[in-house]
C-alpha cells in the first residue's frame, strides 16, 4: 500500500528523456517542498521506482524501455500514483494511458505550475489526511477504510490506484444513490484540468476487475444506463 504521510518530502520521481524539460520539472517541484529524483529512460525509471516514490511523473516516449511499459510493470506491482507527461494528445492515447491505470494526464506543451498543481491534487487523493477516524464501510464482503486508505474483499487487500479508491469511496458512503459521470468526474478532477468523457468508464472497469467475482454481471458498482453509476443496495434494503 502507500506509505503514510510524514513531515519529510515527498519525493517525486521524473521520468523525461528531455534534460531540459526534466530539470524544469525538479525545480518546480523543489520548490513546492518535494524531493525529487530523475530518470532519463525506462530502465532507470524501473530502478528507481524501487526507492518508494509517493508518486510517478511518467512521459511515455522514453529511450531503452517506453513509457507504456513502465506503467504497465509499475502498475503490475504497486498503487503508486502515476501522471503521465507526453506530446501526445490524442483521446484515444489517454484513455490507454488511464486504461493501463495512470491517475492523471498532462499535455506537452504544459505549465509547470499546473503540473504541480495537479501532481498535489493526486497526492491528496492518495493520502488522506489524519484526523478522527471515520466510519468503516462494509457492503457484503467487501470493506473499505477512509481513514487508513484500505480496502478488503473477503479479508483480502485489495491494491486500488487513488482514482479507483475515490470513486469506491464515494460510491459506497451512499449505496443505492446514482451518480452521473460528470459528478464522479467532479470528484477525480474536482482541482480542474482536461479529462476526457470516457474516464469514469475506464476506472470503473479497472474497479470491478478488482472486486467483482464477474464484471460483466457486477454485484457492487451497478451501471444505470444513460446516466452513471450506484453501488447496490444491500438484499432486502
Amino acid at each position: 500500500m502507500l506509505a503514510a504521510v510524514t513531515d519529510a518530502p515527498q519525493t517525486i520521481l521524473v521520468v523525461e528523456d528531455d534534460p531540459n524539460i526534466a530539470a524544469l520539472v525538479a525545480r518546480y517541484l523543489e520548490r513546492e517542498g518535494f524531493k525529487a529524483l530523475v530518470a532519463t529512460d525506462g530502465e532507470r525509471a524501473l530502478e528507481l521506482a524501487r526507492r518508494g516514490p509517493a508518486l510517478v511523473v511518467l512521459d511515455l516516449m522514453l529511450p531503452k524501455v517506453d513509457g507504456w511499459e513502465v506503467c504497465r510493470t509499475l502498475r503490475a506491482t504497486t498503487d503508486v500514483p502515476i501522471v503521465m507527461l507526453t506530446a501526445r494528445e490524442d483521446e484515444a492515447d489517454r484513455v490507454a494511458g488511464l486504461v493501463l491505470g495512470a491517475d492523471d494526464y498532462v499535455v506537452k506543451p504544459f505549465s509547470p505550475r499546473e503540473l504541480v498543481a495537479r501532481i498535489k491534487a493526486v497526492l491528496r487523493r492518495a493520502h488522506r489526511p489524519a484526523g478522527p477516524a471515520g466510519p468503516v464501510l462494509t457492503r457484503g464482503a467487501l470493506t473499505l477504510d477512509a481513514e487508513r486508505h484500505r480496502v478488503t474483499l473477503d479479508g483480502r487487500e485489495v491494491a486500488l490506484t487513488p482514482s479507483e479508491f475515490t470513486l469506491l469511496h464515494c460510491l459506497m458512503a451512499a449505496p443505492g444513490r446514482v451518480f452521473s459521470r460528470r459528478q464522479l468526474l467532479d470528484r477525480l478532477h474536482g482541482d480542474g484540468g482536461v479529462v476526457v468523457d470516457r474516464v469514469v468508464d475506464v476506472h470503473v472497469g479497472k474497479l470491478r476487475r478488482k472486486i467483482e467475482a464477474d464484471p460483466a454481471h457486477p454485484r457492487y458498482v451497478e451501471t444505470v444506463r444513460g446516466v452513471g453509476y450506484r453501488f447496490a443496495l444491500p438484499e432486502g434494503a
